[in-house]
């Protein structure tokens, strides 16, 4: 018995339409249980994984500056703040460390991972910059993203994603359903 796995007279199998999601979130409330259920769930499931999530180092109120980036496919944590100092205004987006990670993040799209999850689509991502030519890396090799998106981004964040946009709250079960439809 034959079976045609692709529509008749193709060779080519047909395109997977990547999705990009925005785990949408309170501009003071990181949502670091919704990342983690995300990435348990997709690991349980053997999905590979590329991206980063962000974690506090400490969680004092004072120390805002003490985030790190683990890097998904190696577990490698990278510093992207610097802290200059109890007087300064506040945190300094290290460019160079960003730029690091982004390195390490295009090497793991080179294996076709499942998902692209990517920690937060913030002020440099709202200027252009950032983490988005990871998004657009991962859509032309048809790899769906999950970012997060503090609700002040969400205008700027739709009008980024386009039709192709989805948004999650963040709750497990809309999680576990967003990664069984991928």
């Amino acid at each position: 018995m034959s079976t045609v796995p692709y529509a008749e007279n193709s060779e080519v199998p047909p395109s997977r339409v990547p999705v990009l999601a925005a785990l949408v979130y309170p501009e003071d409330k990181y949502p670091a249980q919704a990342f983690d259920a995300l990435v348990e769930s997709c690991r349980r499931r053997g999905m590979s994984l590329a991206g980063v999530l962000q974690h506090l180092t400490d969680a004092a109120p004072n120390r805002r500056c003490d985030i790190v980036l683990e890097d998904l496919a190696t577990g490698h944590r990278t510093a992207i703040f610097e802290d200059r100092g109890s007087n300064a205004a506040g945190c300094r987006l290290d460019e160079a460390a960003l730029a690091e990670a982004s390195a390490r993040i295009e090497a793991s799209l080179e294996g076709a991972p499942d998902l692209l999850v990517l920690n937060k689509f913030g002020k440099a991502e709202c200027g252009g910059g950032g983490l988005l030519d990871l998004v657009a890396s991962a859509m032309d090799r048809e790899i769906s993203v999950v970012i997060g998106v503090p609700r002040s981004n969400l205008e700027l964040w739709r009008s980024f994603a386009g039709a192709l946009g989805i948004e999650l709250s963040g709750a497990r079960s809309e999680i576990e359903g967003f990664i069984e439809n991928l």
